[in-house]
């Protein structure tokens, strides 16, 4: 059962992360820190899933 609670307590986490990366993105205040979270995005996809 703990395990079970785990993954979906790590689920959740991602989610969150992603969620607020894409946020992050979205109001970017100019291009190049716009640029900089997408590379973060894009190196953290990495390990997700």
């Amino acid at each position: 059962m703990n395990n079970i609670a785990a993954k979906l307590r790590a689920r959740r986490a991602e989610v969150r992360t992603r969620r607020a990366l894409n946020r992050a993105i979205d109001t970017a205040a100019t291009a190049t820190v716009r640029q900089e979270l997408i590379a973060i995005a894009q190196a953290r996809s990495n390990y997700m899933r």
